[in-house]
């Protein structure tokens, strides 16, 4: 132990002369020989303290505390260690201090205790954080087991506390600020959500409401402890708005007590009072603490709720005595006390808004029901119902009887406002208040009023007498006794009521409104207790009761409407019923029948603006519509007034949504479907105002009060819809439906008149000339029928004029025009001199009526019905004289028939001079000015004037289509006509970007497509133009014989450049079906004639082919003879040669051969060299008429029999051919079919010729494979057989070669087939048939008969089907093999259908049979 002592004290010396590490070395030595040494611990803390090793320091300070826990001396080393870095080692130091402060507390040296504690309090309060701080303060509270050592040397309790309030309340607040920071920005978040929660879990755990309780308890300050109450209720309240509604409860009565206990020593604190007033459950307002309620407005008269207060303590509906005022000697005026309850008003409402009080709502609220503010009433009652439940969830309270409250005042504010819209919901309310309370006199009353609403006069009068057992207000009474009156007890309804009103006392303006009302009744009982007109009449009756009821409440609108029923069905005075309707209406929107009768006294003096202004009100009013479950009917009429009014506005979009509520109401309101029908049809959309017109005829047919003045309107505009819609049969039945009815009615026979006009045009456009025909003979003679009472009509005349145009149109059907009818019809009540306008232009005038009659004039009857045209639209011209627009539009249409009459001129003249096409231009020229003159903003006038002109002056015509596209840029139509311009001045970039204008602007237009056409033709894109022509002609309609003489003339040139192999029949139809149209609307276009003749040659119509060509070639030959032209003669000469082939494939050989020698003698070398020399003529068409002449004329010959003429004649073709494979050919097989050796060589001869000259000739190379098999020539078949099969690969053959190649191979196989057997060399032919072309059939077919195998037979009959038109070639003979092959009993049966004349099918089909 010496050797302990001896180093402690050497390690004290050491420490005394600052020599630290010896001191640490001499305290090691101490503690190696006693690890427990306490001063071998301190001082080696001392000295790493000294050397700046503080974790070594605090190691040895704690190992010496955990030796000696209660020895001071350690606990201050660890002490001085930590104030040298307080703000690291707060934490630390607070427990050393803490634990040194008790021990000199234990040994009672208070003035060391209090240093401790105040050097420690003091470091925390200048490095520490807040809630360090916080932590120091709490040592000096009572509740610190230091307080009693610390007393009187320490600040007082209320200062600490009051400090750490103050703390702990920025701490939270910041700590709230930054969660709600930190959570609002994550993904869903929502700032009231996060806000709420931070706040639910920060307040659970909060210490102020103690620390507030602390200050209170020990401050003895007043003001201090006031301030500090009112911030723990504050608190304790926000804290109880965050909790959960499980949690409030005990908090809830806290907030609730501390409230109570400032209210009832009357501290001012507004949070205090109105929770106890708010929170108070008060089924009835005076049910309130006056006493309260006076001192809250005492403390808080500037509060919004002391406002209100105070307006409810002085008002009308207060259950509590008024406070003494003085009044004025004379006592109140009417004066004042107006003024007194418009301040007390205007006073509650400034409190209403200053404040979310619900107390204040529900006060405001039953004051604007009691002022019958019923629309204020029920705002302010929903309001209150938004906070009461606000309260609820904030509180945790149920406030049942309050809620309550708030429903009755808004279920009875929703009766009586806008009734009955908010019926439902008042009686969903009303049932909630009884469920909880059954004998609510309120919910009762309510009930019965909702009833009586919905004319359910039992139930209402059940629940008014129920009322009536809880109370004895008249009011109920009057009520009760009125539902009795109107469920038919007139008398005992009367007898009560006269009761009532002898019960009544007073004169305030309640009572005489009640007064007044129930004189109003009681007189209603008695107009309906006698019904008779003497009764009625009586002014002593009914009608003393209705003025009495004015003269007491001459604001009271049900005695005007009542009154103003007596002026006008009984007194017959109109001018004062008019004024008591309008006072009703005025007073109140209510009055639905005064305002119906004021509506139609407006309609029938067509004021519609007034008409909208009752209608509308009524609208609003929400009286129209019953509420869901009353038998009370709803009201249609103003809905339909409106739309009545917006219709002749033109707003229809808005009268269809009128007519429809109407209808909505009620459904089989006729007037209501026909007007939303004529909304639909003026708006465009025809198929809804068809659904509407036929729905409207329906109820007209279930119908017995209907007439026929009501219904024939419906069938007029359900003809237009037809008509508008296209359906032109349907609508001229309508038409005529209401003509039976209203035979001289001119609308509708003009209507009648334009449709049969429309159908005739849309005729046109579909394609159907003879229908059209008809519906414009029709036109003709309906027009007849109204001019024969009413001719001074422009659209009369115009309609006539488009008829007879459709009769120029289409010309085939032009011979059965009326002429003579219309010459009668154009003379009928008219001066015929009016007929020289524009005479010495057009030459047309009452002369030409003349021509009109004449059947064998001079004049085609295409131009005869082009110059009625004229004539008619020249009357109309003189039926608008005082109309400018009409008068535009007359020269607009007069300008179009002398254009029109230009066009079919021009189509006639040919060779003849072209002045007929000039007058008629020049007149159009002059009409179209005169539109314009008129009516200068309208683009389709420029656009005409553009189109007249542009033969006569292209700048004028330039100048007039850029007007139009300046007032109409998007008119496709003028876009195309600019480009046909710049066309014809071979201006091609411009017209094409004109086209492509054109084209963008409406793509459906065709004439835009044939422009561009029209343009790659003259460009040499042929191809192109053909392509845009097919368009054209596709999406045109048929009345364009442009696109038609376009598109068939490019159609051919391409079908006579492809290859035959290439020609599809189908590709032909089309072409066909136009130029039969094409037929149909031009009957002298010679050249179009001839093509139709060439088409129906190419599809094998050779029967009308010979008629067009007749025809053709005798119009030529009339046409030769008077012009003498060589272009005709070659013409005339094609279609004889066209002529001569035609009758040869119908086996009229004779007129076969002497056409076709006429056409050779007009071509013969005489006439060649000066033919060449026209250059609307090439060589080679020459050259190909001429060969096409002489082998018509050889095969002619050939099949006559007479060979010696038809060799002549190949051998001339064969010259004119150069040697011709095609030529070669016939000839060959006309001399094989001679018969001699000698034609036979020859044959030989040329074939193997042509070989050398052309050797891939597919015809040549079959024929001599043909004539070796027949001349069993086996060297020949030989050299020939490679050949054969190469042809096999090549794709230039067409089916029927194919079929031919197939054939030919299959014989040479079988008769020769070499080192194989013969069906070996058979079945390798079919297979290698099917391989080179496995798409074709005649493979399949061959290899289906070798091997009686059903696939090879079902691929035949596929690939045949995929063959035949329109996908290929393939005949029905073909495909009748085909399913032949199959050998089955619907396959053959189906041969047999396709090909009856073919013997497979009939084989196959006995082969059945006989199995």
């Amino acid at each position: 132990m010496s050797g302990v002592k001896a180093a402690l004290k050497a390690a004290k010396a050491a420490l005394d002369s600052q020599n630290y590490q010896n001191a640490i070395e001499q305290a090691h030595k101490a503690l190696a020989t006693d690890p427990q040494n306490y001063h071998a611990n301190v001082f080696l803390g001392l000295a790493n303290e000294k050397q700046g090793e503080n974790d070594e320091s605090e190691k040895f300070y704690k190992d010496a505390i955990a030796i000696k826990g209660n020895d001071p001396l350690a606990w201050q080393g660890l002490i001085t260690l930590y104030e040298k870095h307080p703000s690291q080692n707060l934490d630390e130091y607070h427990n050393a201090a803490t634990k040194l402060a008790s021990i000199y507390s234990d040994q009672d040296d208070n003035t060391r205790c209090h240093a401790v504690i105040e050097k420690y309090t003091d470091c925390a309060r200048k490095s520490g954080t807040r809630s360090q701080y916080i932590r120091a303060l709490e040592i000096l509270l009572p509740s610190s087991p230091l307080y009693e050592k610390l007393e009187g040397r320490i600040p007082h309790p209320s200062w600490t506390f009051t400090k750490i309030a103050e703390l702990t309340e920025q701490e939270e607040k910041e700590k709230i600020n930054f969660e709600i920071g930190q959570r609002r920005t994550r993904l869903g978040a929502r700032i009231d959500q996060v806000t709420l929660e931070v706040k639910r879990e920060i307040l659970q755990k909060t210490r102020l409401d103690t620390i507030y309780q602390g200050v209170i308890d020990w401050t003895n300050d007043d003001e201090a402890r006031r301030l500090y109450e009112e911030n723990l209720l504050q608190h304790t309240f926000e804290t109880l708005v965050v909790l959960k509604e499980t949690e409030k409860h005990n908090v809830q009565k806290r907030v609730e007590s501390l409230a109570k206990g400032m209210v009832i020593i009357k501290h001012p604190f507004p949070l205090a009072w109105r929770i106890v007033l708010e929170w108070n459950e008060c089924g009835h307002l005076e049910n309130l603490d006056v006493g309260l309620l006076r001192e809250f407005v005492e403390f808080f008269p500037d509060d919004g709720l002391s406002k209100v207060l105070r307006g409810f303590l002085n008002s009308e509906i207060s259950p509590f005595p008024k406070l003494t005022v003085h009044e004025p000697e004379d006592g109140p005026t009417d004066d004042t006390t107006s003024t007194v309850e418009e301040e007390r008003l205007i006073l509650m409402a400034e409190g209403l808004e200053d404040n979310s009080s619900a107390l204040a709502s529900r006060i405001m609220a039953d004051y604007y029901l009691y002022l019958e503010e019923f629309e204020s009433a029920v705002e302010t009652a929903r309001k209150a119902q938004r906070q009461l439940q606000t309260q609820i969830l904030e509180s945790g309270l149920h406030l049942t009887e309050n809620v309550v409250a708030v429903k009755n005042t808004l279920a009875t504010s929703l009766v009586h406002y806008q009734a009955p819209r908010y019926h439902p919901e008042a009686r969903s309310l009303f049932d909630d208040i009884l469920r909880l309370k059954p004998t609510d006199s309120s919910a009762l009353i309510g009930m019965g009023l909702i009833f009586e609403e919905q004319e359910d006069y039992e139930n209402a009068i059940i629940f008014l007498e129920q009322a009536l057992t809880h109370s004895d207000d008249i009011k109920i009474k009057a009520e009760a006794a009125w539902c009795r009156a109107l469920n038919g007890e007139f008398e005992s309804g009367l007898l009560a009521l006269d009761k009532c009103l002898s019960e009544l006392q007073g004169s305030e303006l309640r009572t005489r409104t009640l007064k007044s009302q129930i004189l109003y009744r009681s007189g209603m009982c008695i107009w309906n207790l006698d019904s008779s007109r003497k009764a009625r009449r009586d002014r002593k009756g009914a009608y003393d009761r209705f003025l009495s009821s004015i003269q007491i409440n001459i604001n009271f609108a049900p005695a005007y409407t009542s009154l103003g029923i007596y002026y006008a069905d009984y007194a017959k005075d109109k001018d004062r019923a008019r004024k008591c309707f309008q006072k009703a209406f005025e007073l109140s929107p209510s009055e639905v029948e005064a305002s119906r009768r004021l509506a139609e006294s407006f309609a029938n003096s067509r004021e519609w603006d007034l008409v909208e202004v009752v209608a509308q009100r009524i609208v609003d009013s929400g009286k129209i519509r019953p509420s869901p479950g009353s038998r009370k009917k709803g009201i249609s009429w103003p809905f339909t007034a409106l739309g009545v009014v917006q219709l002749n506005n033109q707003q229809y979009g808005k009268s269809i949504v009128s007519f429809q509520s109407a209808i909505r109401i009620s459904p089989e309101d006729y007037h209501s479907w026909v007007g939303l029908g004529e909304s639909y049809h003026n708006s465009g959309r025809y198929i809804a105002a068809t659904k509407a017109f036929e729905q409207a005829q329906k109820i007209e047919a279930e119908s017995k009060t209907l007439n026929v003045e009501d219904t024939w309107f419906t069938k007029y505009m359900l003809a237009n819809v037809k008509r508008e819609l296209g359906q032109y049969d349907e609508a001229i039945g309508g038409y005529r439906a209401v003509l039976s009815l209203r035979s001289r009615e001119y609308g509708v026979s003009m209507a009648l008149l334009q449709c049969l006009v429309e159908r005739a045009w849309h005729n046109v456009e579909l394609g159907f000339f003879g229908r059209a025909i008809d519906s414009a003979e029709e036109a003709i003679k309906t027009a007849s029928d109204i001019a024969g009472w009413k001719n001074g009509v422009q659209s009369l005349w115009k309609a006539i004029g488009d008829a007879c145009s459709v009769y120029s149109l289409v010309q085939a059907y032009s011979a059965d025009f009326p002429s003579s009818s219309l010459r009668a019809l154009l003379e009928k009540d008219f001066d015929v001199q009016e007929f020289k306008i524009l005479a010495k232009l057009d030459r047309t005038d009452h002369s030409t009526l003349e021509l009109l009659s004449k059947k064998h004039g001079s004049l085609s009857p295409p131009e005869v019905c082009c110059l009625a045209a004229i004539l008619a639209h020249k009357r109309a011209l003189q039926c608008c004289t005082e109309d400018r627009h009409a008068r535009a539009v007359a020269w607009y249409n007069l300008g179009w028939a002398e254009y029109q009459a230009s066009v079919c001129y021009g189509d006639k003249v040919h060779g003849r001079a072209k002045k007929p096409l000039l007058r008629f231009v020049k007149a159009s020229v002059q009409c179209f000015k005169r539109s314009i003159e008129h009516e200068a903003g309208n683009s389709e006038f420029w656009n005409s004037l553009g189109i007249a002109t542009s033969t006569l002056n292209p700048k004028v015509s330039q100048h007039s289509f850029v007007r139009s596209l300046y007032l109409n840029e998007k008119s496709a139509r003028v876009w195309t006509n600019l480009g046909t311009l710049y066309l014809a001045q071979k201006d091609h970039r411009l017209a094409n970007d004109a086209f492509t204008r054109a084209q963008s602007a409406d793509p459906e237009y065709a004439h835009a497509w044939l422009g561009q056409g029209l343009l790659a033709t003259q460009l040499g894109e042929f191809t192109e133009a053909r392509n845009l022509s097919t368009h054209a002609y596709e999406i045109a309609t048929s009345s364009s014989k442009l696109i038609k003489e376009q598109y068939t003339s490019l159609a051919f040139d391409h079908l006579t450049s492809m290859p035959m192999a290439e020609a599809n029949a189908i590709g032909l139809l089309q072409p066909l079906f136009a130029l039969q149209q094409l037929s149909t609307l031009s009957i002298d276009n010679t050249p179009f004639q001839h093509l139709i003749a060439l088409f129906q040659e190419r599809v094998g119509d050779y029967a009308d082919a010979t008629t067009n060509f007749e025809l053709a070639s005798s119009k030529l030959e009339s046409e030769f003879e008077r012009s003498e032209s060589f272009d005709v003669l070659v013409r005339f000469a094609q279609i004889k040669a066209d002529l001569s082939r035609a009758q040869l494939a119908r086996k009229q050989y004779d007129p076969a051969i002497e056409n076709a020698e006429t056409a050779i003698s007009l071509l013969d070398e005489q006439s060649f060299d000066s033919l060449l020399d026209r250059q609307s003529f090439e060589k080679a068409d020459i050259h190909k008429t001429n060969l096409s002449a002489h082998v018509t004329a050889g095969l002619a010959h050939f099949y006559r029999g007479s060979m010696d003429h038809s060799l002549d004649m190949f051998r001339s073709a064969l010259e004119e051919s150069a040697g011709s494979p095609d030529t070669v050919s016939l000839l060959a097989q006309v001399l094989w079919a001679k018969g001699g050796a000698q034609e036979r060589n020859v044959a030989r001869e040329q074939l193997f010729n042509s070989v050398e000259k052309q050797p891939g000739n597919a015809e040549i190379i079959m024929l001599l494979g043909a004539i070796a098999v027949l001349d069993d020539d086996l060297e020949t078949i030989e050299a020939i057989r490679d050949d054969l099969q190469g042809l096999r690969a090549r794709e230039d053959l067409s089916l029927q070669q194919h079929t031919q190649l197939v054939q030919l191979i299959t014989i040479v196989t079988t008769l020769y087939p070499g080192e194989q057997n013969k069906r070996t060399a058979q079945m390798s032919e079919a297979t290698r048939a099917v391989m080179l072309n496995p798409s074709q059939p005649h493979g399949w077919s061959q290899l289906a008969e070798l091997t009686n195998n059903s696939h090879p037979a079902q691929m035949a009959v596929l690939t045949a089907m995929r063959a035949v038109a329109p996908h290929g070639n393939l005949d029905a003979e073909d495909l009748c093999k085909a399913f032949a092959a199959k050998n089955s009993f619907n396959d053959s049966k189906m041969a047999i259908m396709l090909a009856p004349w073919m013997t497979y099918g009939w084989n196959s089909l006995a082969q059945i049979h006989g199995k």
